[in-house]
């Protein structure tokens, strides 16, 4: 979402158009921004479920730095092991790849108002 000047009147003179990634999500969220806001360009990615289910499974996490590892296209030197500690990595229960398809399968239900909202 690009944020147009009428979202922010105090700060026309200094306005920024933003993105606004992964939002709205819900109809309710399009419905109120819609009422604050002139929105200029709305972009919606039809991403195969496969490539979504796929990538965020290979997504593995260094616990106490908060490195992100992707198995696919930014793996660990070793496998299963941080780059800078050598400390176990480990794959958060939303990336594993049963609750990524219950996830992704839930995003739809929820976008999919959205998205007719703003064809």
């Amino acid at each position: 979402v690009w944020l147009h000047p009428c979202c922010f009147p105090a700060s026309r003179s200094n306005f920024c158009p933003a993105a606004c990634p992964g939002f709205p999500r819900t109809l309710g969220q399009a419905k109120a921004l819609d009422g604050i806001c002139e929105l200029d360009l709305v972009i919606s990615l039809n991403i195969p479920f496969e490539t979504l289910k796929d990538r965020l499974s290979a997504r593995w996490v260094h616990p106490a730095s908060g490195r992100v590892y992707n198995m696919d296209f930014n793996p660990p030197h070793t496998r299963g092991v941080d780059d800078l500690t050598g400390e176990p990595l480990v794959q958060r229960e939303d990336d594993r790849p049963e609750a990524v398809a219950a996830r992704l399968r839930k995003y739809k239900d929820a976008a999919k108002p959205v998205i007719e909202l703003y064809r």
